[in-house]
């Protein structure tokens, strides 16, 4: 079996690669007419991969082309589709194994299962993907946080960490949970585009120190981790108050569709006792949570029920002060996570009044690019 790259002698060397790559990676200005729309995309890629079984490399890197692509063009919103679609594909063949990259055909039938109603060609697709190579200089290497989180996550747990004040049991558990955690926190990074306002490098960074803040493993951040990724507690700060902040309300939601359903549950069992109690409990079953909600029963291993996520973040905080880094000035570097991207959009409003646009179909004299959007941008608002 191939070992990974992340466990083999070249790994510093990888890394130090892609740390220099990411230093040249274009800058996104948020400038899409369609970025009301980028939500109802990037889960839809999600979806697909899933279902492909894609890499987490692949995925990101699929989300990252379209937000490139939708931050340069005006991009029609019936062509965004094929965009998509392309993207996913041409991100697929770069980062997985030959075997692994999905069909055309497979794709189009998995969009239709979720009501995609555009079946991409195989002229359509050869054409497109010309397009996009062309567009992006027949460079694909472009980093994303999918690209060093396993670097980072080898390092995630150690023996000397303490887990809710006593010393780690088993390291090997505790960092499968970690795992879990930092996963999903990656896939919270892939939900807001304020998240591409930071480095890839420091996105995964910040996954690992939000996933120990969140298990209450202390210290926050260690000295190995802050050796490996060359990132201080002061400069995670501020990704990592947005994904606590994506974290407590995903939980708030699970906990508020679990108290409806269970709600509902209990009026149907009622009505069903007058009417009938053998066939209508079964037509109410409890949906599947978030990943965070199916593992509740396990994770209260790792979390105090009584100790709410703010304690754990204010915890945290207190916890890196008294630990081996330096953080004197971690409390006053503190940012509401509201006023970083009120800062973010307002910086993106004056260059988006300074900056001239660009249209792909002059640029290329491609039909699947024009200067207007098909509808308002906002129907996909969620």
């Amino acid at each position: 079996m191939e070992e990974p790259w992340w466990q083999g002698g070249l790994a510093a060397d990888i890394h130090q690669s892609l740390r220099a790559k990411e230093l040249t990676l274009p800058v996104y200005k948020g400038h899409s007419p369609q970025i009301g729309m980028r939500r109802y995309f990037v889960d839809l890629l999600s979806i697909l991969s899933n279902h492909c079984h894609l890499c987490p490399t692949a995925r990101h890197l699929a989300v990252y082309l379209l937000d490139l692509l939708m931050d340069r063009y005006d991009i029609p919103v019936k062509h965004l589709y094929a965009v998509s679609f392309t993207c996913l594909l041409l991100a697929s063949k770069f980062e997985e194994k030959e075997d692994k990259v999905p069909k055309l055909e497979h794709l189009n039938n998995l969009a239709y299962m979720y009501n995609v109603t555009v079946v991409l060609t195989k002229e359509d697709l050869l054409s497109m993907e010309m397009l996009l190579l062309e567009n992006f200089s027949w460079n694909l290497c472009l980093p994303t946080p999918a690209h060093y989180i396993d670097l980072y996550l080898c390092v995630s747990v150690s023996e000397s960490d303490l887990h809710n004040g006593w010393p780690v049991a088993s390291v090997t558990e505790i960092k499968d949970f970690l795992e879990k955690y930092a996963y999903s926190f990656l896939d919270f990074s892939l939900q807001d585009p304020t998240f591409l306002h930071f480095r890839p490098s420091l996105i995964a960074a910040a996954c690992v120190c939000a996933s120990r803040i969140c298990m209450q493993i202390s210290p926050a951040w260690t000295t190995q981790l802050e050796l490996l990724t060359c990132y201080s507690w002061e400069h995670l700060v501020p990704c990592i108050e947005m994904m606590l902040m994506y974290y407590e309300n995903d939980i708030k939601e699970a906990t508020t569709i679990r108290k409806q359903v269970t709600v509902q549950r209990r009026e149907q069992e009622a009505v069903g006792n007058l009417s009938h109690p053998v066939t209508t409990g079964l037509l109410f079953q409890q949906p599947s949570c978030h990943p965070f909600a199916q593992h509740s029963a396990a994770l209260y291993l790792f979390q105090s029920p009584g100790q709410d996520l703010c304690s754990a973040y204010r915890d945290s905080l207190q916890a890196s002060r008294l630990g081996r880094l330096p953080a004197g000035s971690a409390a006053g570097s503190l940012r509401s996570c509201a006023a970083l991207q009120g800062g973010l959009w307002a910086a993106g409003q004056v260059a988006l009044g300074t900056e001239p646009r660009h249209c792909m179909a002059v640029a290329y004299g491609s039909s699947y690019f024009s200067s207007h959007p098909s509808c308002a941008a906002g129907c996909f608002d969620g």
